[in-house]
């Protein structure tokens, strides 16, 4: 064999050698990702959780305030409609 085609096997090693590096280096990046994704939904949903569960005491609670506070929310969307749609006009 010629010393130019032994040079260019080893080039070839090298660069197989290399992209088998970065294709672990890739996936260890993406499995890292997907394990941050899985955590932060979870604890979202912990947090949802504890929202709602809050939500239900205060108005088992305090059920007039409760209604009080949804009736201002009602009014509240209600007239930002009407006041976005009379914009538009």
């Amino acid at each position: 064999m010629s010393p130019n085609l032994m040079e260019r096997q080893a080039s070839v090693d090298d660069v197989l050698r290399e992209v088998s590096r970065l294709k672990a280096v890739v996936t260890d990046a993406v499995e890292e990702g997907v394990e941050s994704a899985v955590k932060a939904l979870r604890q979202g949903r912990d947090v949802a959780e504890d929202a709602i569960y809050g939500a239900r005491r205060t108005v088992k609670q305090k059920p007039l305030q409760a209604m009080g506070v949804v009736f201002a929310a009602g009014v509240f969307a209600g007239s930002l409609m009407v006041w976005l749609s009379s914009r538009r006009r």
